[in-house]
């Protein structure tokens, strides 16, 4: 267990006190949660800057990071809908989500035909998790008032990120296309 693998766990650990924080009515809740998750996003990058500066990446991190990534931003997601109610922010939450679930599979796919490297974060997938990131920060800061200017602007970056998501999943499924072609083959 090193720096980096702690600050994962961190980010796992700080699920419940953002949801819990922005379910509580009251003033200031929904800035206190925006805090709390963008601390959340934050070890994201830290952790992986410090595991390849230090030279501290493990084999846990590796299987950690992702998890982790994808638990703070489903259960934002989730906390968002619900508040939020509209199809507006649903249609690009279940495209996020979607995505999320068919390249975790494509994944496991590709490591169980011995291809895990074909399949590796881009830099679309990189500014597709920084428009994500940002949008809930902005969604969860705000009252959800489709009049105010920052749930527009954080329902725009949500779009940008459902759209480079889809994007993303493109670029990974073709990469990935001969090998689930010869897979398919072989069953």
């Amino acid at each position: 267990m090193n720096l980096p693998n702690l600050l994962t766990l961190s980010r796992i650990l700080l699920i419940p006190f953002f949801v819990l924080v922005y379910m509580i009515p009251g003033e200031g809740t929904y800035l206190y949660s925006a805090a709390l998750f963008a601390l959340a996003a934050f070890t994201d990058w830290l952790d992986g800057y410090l595991a390849r500066r230090l030279e501290q990446t493990t084999p846990f991190g590796a299987f950690l990071d992702p998890v982790a990534d994808k638990l703070i931003v489903v259960s934002a997601l989730v906390v968002l809908v619900g508040h939020h109610a509209n199809p507006w922010l649903t249609l690009p939450a279940l495209v996020i989500v979607g995505r999320e679930i068919v390249i975790s599979a494509l994944r496991e796919w590709m490591a169980e035909m011995n291809r895990r490297g074909v399949v590796n974060v881009t830099w679309i997938g990189r500014v597709k998790t920084t428009f994500q990131m940002v949008a809930i920060v902005v969604l969860l800061a705000n009252p959800p008032d489709l009049e105010s200017s920052w749930v527009v602007l954080g329902y725009s970056m949500l779009y940008g990120a459902a759209l480079l998501t889809l994007w993303s999943m493109a670029l990974y499924l073709r990469a990935a296309w001969p090998t689930l072609l010869h897979g398919l083959a072989q069953r």
